[in-house]
């Protein structure tokens, strides 16, 4: 079939050799091997669509047509044809006519690749302005929010009016966004309110960049003269402010004092409550209080409860609110009833999330309404995760390992190793091309049920890909397969190494498994590597201190040196803090002197779980609690016996 080409395949053959874009098409037979898929990066056609994607993107066309016939029907033809199509979009002079993407979507359509070449199509026509052909691309799911963007504002500028809601719900800073923003500030979609308020957040994250430009949507000329001779010199400039600030003023002088705080917070403090008590107007008084009080709590400085409560009803981000919640929990005496005050006051989806679930639970049972607590509990219990763990021991009952489903039947393991998305994802993984094959798998797994997902899990266990046995698995609602979600991959290796320094196993792969999903040669955006995520510098430190002599930095990604490498470090750690799990998993991830930071910072014994809850790093926060959660799923999974999360969390006291 490879040499039976069509007319248009000809005719793009002739195009390519004239420095054209375009592509070859050969159909694909669906693959139905009886037994299990695999594929190799050292077969002839794997290593030649290798040969293409570098073509492409190193601009060699002209080798691009007999390369393509190489390819043959191999599982990735599909991805040959699609650097191709996508070069085509970005260099074409029209992008009303592009017909290489077109014969693409016409051969591929349903595809995952489809609708990265459409994301690309619609990015293309929105630079040129092509409203039209943006609507003519049709509708396709997509995360990326400047391909949503540029959707948005087509639609607006075709006919189809864009809401408030729908604007704010898409924007994030970037060229497409922009554009749709200024459009619908020209066209009144969006408030001065609203403007008001994304600018007050990219303050708050200190994205003045961003500030900037929405000032510049915002403020009148004289306004933006006023806001960036503040920003140039906040004291100076808020300090020679004469009289009460009304209207734009007073946003001016709010940013003005959060930029105060941000060089001396205790001053800024005492100036605020002592000068601008009665000259900012209640919104922008309250909302200073809550950036003074966000400030500190960062800092896990004591005071930044009481400032949350000056802040009173002001608007806050959806960074902020949860800081005042977890201000709260860190008191001496926690006073629930403001707990609960503060988790009524985030927005309602906030409110529904399971960690304020969990703690509105507890404030209902500390202030009597046991009933109330319970129903939440209750709610939150079925959740496999840290909060659904802490629900079920409040209802006094243990940490087990759910029933598991009925087996994968060969029928449905044959139907996922047949599927051609999932054959893809996997042909790319062998590749390397792990960014692209990510979004491909999980394409495939749109709109599976349980029994679907399962067998697709158990595809990739058989395929050796762990991390997408675990992000699999995790999809199903009913069916809940353990095995899949807390897979043990090397198990008697990675026991016996931890066993062998008297460390928890359990512990150890729940830090692994949030580490690197089990990955192998995973690698950080810093540089750690391997399935404990080592550092160069930590693997070369605790080589030394264990006398590991054949060592070398090339060596860190092997299994057996990197997971002895890294349970020892494991182990240092935590003796360096104490024996506590929840201390020594946040310095594994921030660095061992950060905890210890952080416990210095308490003045009484605090539950580990308020503890973790109110680690300053987002990153470290979540890796702290699901590394615990992991643990306590794991040893009742290796053990079969009853687990504590409480247990293993502890209290952590200051020192």
């Amino acid at each position: 079939m490879a040499n039976m080409l069509s007319p248009f395949i000809q005719e793009s053959l002739t195009k390519l050799t004239k420095g054209c874009l375009s592509f070859v098409l050969i159909a694909i037979p669906a693959i139905s091997d009886a037994n299990t898929f695999d594929y190799s990066a050292d077969t002839p056609s794997a290593k030649v669509v290798v040969e293409i994607k570098t073509a492409v993107e190193k601009g060699q066309l002209l080798q691009v047509p007999a390369l393509r016939q190489q390819v043959g029907n191999d599982t990735l033809a599909i991805y040959a044809d699609y650097w191709v199509a996508e070069r085509a979009v970005q260099k074409a002079s029209s992008v009303f006519d592009v017909p290489e993407a077109t014969a693409f979507l016409n051969k591929y359509p349903d595809s995952y690749a489809a609708e990265k070449l459409k994301a690309s199509w619609v990015l293309a026509a929105f630079d040129a302005g092509a409203f039209t052909k943006i609507r003519d691309i049709g509708e396709f799911e997509w995360l990326n929010k400047q391909v949503r963007c540029a959707k948005l504002e087509a639609r607006h500028m075709t006919g189809q009016r864009a809401s408030e809601g729908e604007a704010l719900n898409e924007f994030a800073p970037g060229q497409a966004c922009w554009s749709m923003l200024q459009q619908f500030v020209a066209d009144g979609v969006v408030s001065r309110d609203e403007l008001v308020a994304l600018m007050q957040d990219a303050i708050e994250r200190n994205h003045t960049q961003t500030a900037s430009r929405l000032v510049a949507l915002t403020f009148d000329p004289k306004t933006l003269g006023k806001y960036q001779a503040m920003m140039k010199a906040p004291s100076q400039w808020v300090r020679g402010f004469k009289g009460k600030a009304v209207g734009d003023d007073a946003v001016i002088v709010a940013i003005g004092l959060q930029r105060m705080a941000r060089d001396n917070l205790t001053t800024t403090a005492e100036y605020v409550d002592k000068t601008w008590r009665n000259r900012l107007p209640e919104p922008e008084l309250g909302w200073v209080w809550g950036q003074l009080a966000f400030r500190a709590a960062l800092n896990l400085k004591p005071q930044a409860d009481q400032w949350y409560r000056l802040a009173g009803d002001s608007r806050m981000s959806d960074t902020n609110h949860p800081w005042r919640v977890r201000m709260a929990l860190r008191q001496p005496k926690i006073d629930w009833l403001w707990v609960q005050t503060a988790i009524d006051r985030m927005p309602a989806q906030m409110q529904q999330e399971v960690d304020w679930q969990y703690w509105r639970a507890r404030a209902l049972a500390a202030t009597g309404r046991v009933d109330q607590a319970r129903s939440l509990y209750e709610d939150i219990s079925g959740q496999y995760n840290f909060y659904g763990q802490l629900a079920l021991e409040e209802l006094g009952r243990s940490i087990v390992a759910p029933a598991a489903p009925a087996p994968v039947s060969q029928q449905e393991l044959q139907a996922a190793r047949d599927n051609p998305h999932l054959q893809q994802g996997v042909a790319l993984f062998r590749l390397g091309l792990r960014p692209e094959a990510v979004p491909q798998w999980n394409f495939a797994l749109r709109h599976m049920n349980d029994r679907e997902l399962l067998a697709t899990a158990e595809f990739a266990r058989e395929q050796g890909i762990y991390d997408r046995v675990v992000n699999t698995s995790e999809r199903t609602q009913d069916e809940v397969d353990f095995t899949q979600r807390f897979v043990a991959p090397f198990k008697s290796q990675v026991m016996a190494q931890a066993q062998s320094i008297n460390l928890d196993p359990a512990w150890v792969y729940g830090l692994i498994r949030q580490e690197s999903r089990f990955i192998m040669d995973a690698r950080s955006v810093v540089g750690a590597s391997g399935l404990m995520q080592l550092m160069p510098a930590t693997a070369k430190y605790v080589a030394k201190k264990i006398g590991m002599t054949d060592f070398r930095p090339s060596r860190v990604n092997e299994f057996e040196i990197n997971t002895k490498l890294g349970t020892n470090y494991l182990l240092m750690v935590l003796n360096d803090l104490d024996g506590s799990q929840v201390l020594a998993s946040a310095g594994y991830n921030a660095g061992p002197r950060r905890p210890a930071t952080w416990r210095s910072t308490l003045g009484h014994p605090v539950e580990g779980a308020i503890f973790a809850e109110t680690i300053p790093f987002t990153e470290t926060r979540d890796y702290v609690k699901s590394v615990l959660s992991n643990a306590t799923y794991y040893e009742a999974t290796f053990s079969g016996q009853p687990q504590s999360l409480k247990e293993r969390l502890g209290r952590i006291t200051p020192r």
